[in-house]
């Protein structure tokens, strides 16, 4: 209110959202703009109808890669991504008045890292005859930031404003830490006995948390009274089959499964259900780090080491206590609890140690389980540590592209001097600033060499030092980069063929998010049929091995498009690094008349419904809003029909909520 920035490293439940609407307010009443950013699309819609029932659907806007609703309203969220982009082509001159940065501590990510960055450094008027209340205010939060020194005073040389960092606030509900040295389902047991339900049990796959909660049918979790009251609760709700069924004896047994593989249907039922106090166990992941509505009294991890894509490794302190901060509910309870379980063959030994007594014999006789091989173990010492430890220091990952570098080209006035800016004002080492700068050279003479950029000899009237050969896109960067390649790709091919209304399809899904899941099980798929193949054809072991490296999942008009888009880029070379990804989801299933259960089956998908059904919801925004009319035909528009049926029949959670930011934003 006094207008200084403000970095809010306080515990979870402490209050970070109702300071963001206090800065929401305030920035209205000064007649500034707002800008609320997240790391996650479902955070910033989910924040942007929370600002709407605060604040009017008429004040607020969304931007998101695939949603942009009233983007002229005093108050938007974004995509953190977006706003970066926002800040590169705009700079100083960008309309932000209050920059609300939450998760900020996703700045440490080493591939998302830049997009919490760079706003910090071309969103204030480096000019030093611009007054402190002309530059924009920032509010940074997370619970988990570590030192904040740095920035405290980045901002404050940056903005001329004080910047007030509050980070000694007391947990309003205070944690016990415990190891159990007890199997998990007798850890379970004690707890709730303990009357320390519910107990949230952090997994680090979703296959683990799915057969965690399937071993916990064996264990009396509730009474029959309380089964009664689930099962009222859950009422008539429509379970599909397949994980439906599963989940819904998981659920009347009192215990609830959470991960991001879901339909939404069945997540928000269990976040129903959890809430109602009717759930003492939930099993799932750690995207209870990321603000997931699941209010519980115990955090229970079931070990202490995750893959992180390259390795399997320990917990650092910052993802312990992102997801540890989550116990204890305020308002509910008086203490929260954070409990480690130890490795299952150290479980066993402790177990085996202690029933040979004291005796020196029967301890020598006892045979020691031994761990997996490249088992990365823990124990109770690894979990002291984290509980001590400090959260890391938050390192800058700082990046240049083609694409960022356009941005500033096509900004107003020098951009030569704006480059010059964001490479060394930003916050990473000067031997890093100098990698970076001869790397945005040489990506500025290939767009002088290729005709892309020309250098003006004399400034034009808004002072721009260059000139491009084309035109970006409206919004560029803000949607999805392909969909101007997409529409280009369209015209190659045939109308008159039998395939058109799928090889529109085929453009279609080489420009969406990948589906990994399903991705890796047609390749599964693919790889099983063809080994049986040659097995049959007798083909010798080694070449086996060589072809099926080469087999993958299917890629129709694979060439087509690569050759499309090598031709695109040459005049649009801020795509290089955003090359299609050619797949066959929705036209897999058009080619073999399947329904969502059939694909689901089919492909072994049952815990990644969830998955499937947001990329054929993907599919059906495109569909929908991504095709020029020319390319339109009566069997594109039945298909587009037939999706948006078959998504309503699964779960129309997803399609609703897009159609009501599209209302808002209508309205």
């Amino acid at each position: 209110m006094s207008g200084s920035n403000v970095i809010l490293a306080t515990p979870t439940g402490s209050g970070k959202s109702l300071v963001a609407s206090g800065a929401v307010y305030f920035s209205l009443g000064r007649g500034k703009r707002a800008y609320y950013t997240a790391p996650i699309k479902a955070l910033v819609s989910e924040k942007f109808f929370d600002l709407c029932d605060q604040f009017g659907a008429d004040r607020v806007g969304l931007l998101t890669g695939d949603a942009s609703v009233n983007v002229d309203a005093p108050i938007i969220c974004a995509t953190a991504e977006i706003v970066a982009n926002i800040a590169l082509r705009d700079g100083p001159a960008s309309d932000v008045g209050v920059l609300i940065a939450d998760e900020f501590h996703y700045y440490g990510e080493s591939d998302r890292g830049w997009a919490w960055q760079v706003p910090l450094i071309e969103l204030p008027d480096p000019a030093p005859d611009v007054a402190s209340n002309e530059q924009p205010q920032f509010l940074l939060m997370s619970a988990t930031l570590g030192s904040v020194d740095f920035f405290v005073s980045d901002l404050t040389d940056r903005t001329g404003r004080s910047t007030v960092a509050v980070t000694g606030a007391q947990r309003p509900v205070p944690l016990e830490h415990s190891y159990a040295m007890t199997p998990v389902h007798e850890t379970i047991e004690s707890l709730i006995e303990a009357g320390r339900a519910p107990v949230y049990v952090v997994h680090f796959t979703q296959q683990q948390a799915v057969e965690r909660a399937q071993a916990l049918l064996s264990v009396k979790i509730c009474s029959k009274e309380e089964k009664a009251a689930i099962a009222e609760a859950i009422g008539d709700f429509r379970f599909q089959t397949g994980f439906g069924a599963t989940l819904s004896k998981l659920l009347r047994a009192g215990i609830g499964v959470h991960h991001a593989g879901m339909l939404p249907k069945y997540r928000r039922l269990v976040e129903r259900l959890a809430q109602a106090g009717l759930l003492k166990v939930v099993a799932g992941t750690d995207t209870l780090g990321v603000g997931i509505n699941v209010p519980i009294r115990t955090v229970l991890f079931a070990g202490l080491t995750k893959f992180d894509g390259h390795r399997v490794r320990r917990l650092r302190a910052r993802e312990f206590h992102q997801i540890a901060g989550r116990a204890g509910r305020a308002g509910y309870d008086t203490v929260g609890y954070v409990v480690a379980q130890a490795p299952e063959h150290d479980v066993e030994n402790t177990r085996a140690l202690a029933k040979a007594g004291d005796d020196p014999k029967k301890r020598k006789k006892v045979v020691r389980r031994r761990p997996p091989d490249g088992f990365v173990s823990w124990s109770d010492k690894t979990f002291e540590a984290l509980v001590e430890a400090p959260d890391e220091e938050l390192r800058s990952h700082f990046r240049m592209n083609t694409a960022m570098l356009m941005e500033v080209l096509e900004r107003p006035g020098d951009c030569f001097a704006a480059l010059r800016h964001l490479l060394e004002a930003n916050h990473e080492p000067r031997s890093r600033q100098l990698a970076h700068i001869r790397h945005t050279i040489a990506l500025y003479r290939d767009l002088i060499d290729t005709g892309i950029v020309a250098r003006l000899d004399t400034p034009a009237a808004d002072g721009r030092h260059v000139e491009l050969s084309v035109d970006l896109p409206e919004n560029f960067a803000l949607t999805n980069p392909l969909s101007a390649f997409a529409v280009a790709a369209f015209d190659l091919l045939d109308s008159g063929s039998s395939t058109y209304a799928l090889d529109v399809i085929s453009i279609l899904e080489s420009t969406l998010d990948d589906p990994r899941q399903v991705l890796m099980a047609q390749r599964r798929r693919a790889r099983d049929e063809e080994m049986a193949q040659m097995k049959a054809d007798g083909v010798e072991y080694e070449e086996r091995m060589d072809r099926l490296e080469e087999i993958s999942w299917p890629q129709p008009l694979a060439e087509e498009i690569d050759f499309a888009y090598q031709t695109y880029r040459r005049g649009h070379p801020w795509l290089a690094n955003t090359p299609p990804s050619p797949k066959s989801v929705l036209r897999y299933m058009r080619e073999r008349s399947m329904t969502f259960a059939e694909l689901i089956s089919d492909l072994g998908l049952a815990r990644s419904e969830g998955v499937v059904l947001r990329y054929l919801t993907d599919c059906y925004r495109a569909l929908s809003n991504g095709l020029p009319m020319s390319a339109v035909t009566d069997e594109i528009e039945d298909i587009t029909d037939d999706l948006g049926d078959l998504i309503r029949g699964v779960d129309s959670s997803l399609i609703d909520e897009w159609e009501e930011l599209t209302r808002v934003g209508a309205s």
